[in-house]
């Protein structure tokens, strides 16, 4: 029996739509470095699990046992000090119906010095079984900010979903820490504001004007900072980190591909790592450009579908 109250680990729980899984898994095992399986992950990396689009909570395992009986016997010795507390469980490996579940929270909670609380607890605990062996810990559940970004003043009809858009920038910027990036074709600001509401350091450009106001514009709602600058992604300088580029789609006219090649080409020139959002198979002209496929999916939206390609 292990017993600790301080975590070595973290339990997350994902969930996806099916035609967003490939996007799901790509961006978990960029955050994580491993391939997400059965809808969790266990990493040693404390992530807020609001970054995600797909995480729906992280558990600190700080409590394990062999045994349900041993969990208690671990359980009764957290006092919180008269705080209130919920305990839920949590599906893992083990499928357990409605009334065995309610039933393991109770036996749990009778333990834990504090006074229950279902609504608005103070401390919130996850109980569930991961291979074989019962563990417990504080559990903290996401907040979907990106549905919030959903209300911005200006929209494109072809614009990436918040979403999208906000699993793109993990994908591109798993740890913000040092990092600079840029979004140089950024319409209308829906990556730079998942960006930046995550706390990365990222710039935008673009070629239209009508675009950049609106991107000022969608900044300005959420009281963002102004990083948009008019800019065309061939002439662009600089140096960073990561880019991020959705390629310009038109449903009345879709870049050659000696304009798909000059853009990307002048992406290449600005950072050694980008992923690059595309309609079309355009594997050749990413290769022209400089740069080698690491990863890749496909996401649908209504009658199309995207391509999300990691490349350095």
């Amino acid at each position: 029996m292990n017993h600790t109250t301080e975590p070595n680990n973290y339990l997350y729980i994902y969930t996806c739509h099916e035609e967003e899984r490939a996007l799901c898994e790509l961006e978990l095992r960029t955050l994580f470095g491993q391939s997400p399986i059965n809808h969790y992950v266990i990493s040693d990396l404390k992530l807020d699990p609001s970054r995600s689009p797909f995480i729906k909570m992280r558990v600190a395992l700080q409590y394990k046992a062999a045994s349900i009986e041993q969990l208690v016997e671990q359980a009764n010795r957290i006092d919180l000090k008269g705080s209130t507390f919920k305990v839920i469980y949590v599906e893992t490996d083990l499928k357990v119906d409605y009334n065995e579940q309610r039933a393991l929270e109770k036996k749990v909670g009778y333990q834990i010095k504090g006074k229950a609380e279902m609504r608005t607890p103070e401390r919130l605990f996850g109980i569930a079984q991961i291979g074989g062996q019962w563990v417990l810990g504080d559990c903290l559940l996401s907040e979907p900010k990106w549905l919030f970004h959903n209300e911005k003043p200006q929209h494109y009809s072809t614009a990436l979903s918040t979403r999208v858009a906000r699993a793109v920038a993990n994908i591109a910027v798993p740890d913000p820490n040092g990092v600079k990036a840029i979004d140089p074709c950024c319409g209308i600001g829906t990556v730079l504001i998942e960006a930046l509401s995550m706390g990365i350091d990222i710039v935008g450009y673009d070629i239209n004007p009508l675009a950049v106001r609106g991107a000022r514009m969608n900044l300005n709602h959420f009281q963002m900072p102004n990083v948009v600058s008019i800019g065309d992604v061939r002439t662009l300088i600089g140096d960073y980190d990561a880019a991020i580029i959705d390629m310009p789609y038109n449903l009345c006219s879709v870049i050659s591909a000696e304009e798909q090649l000059d853009m990307l080409k002048g992406v290449r020139k600005l950072a050694s790592k980008a992923v690059v959002v595309t309609t079309e198979t355009i594997d050749n002209v990413i290769s022209e450009a400089g740069f080698s496929i690491q990863d890749r999916c496909h996401v649908s939206k209504g009658r199309f579908t995207r391509q999300i390609l990691v490349c350095s």
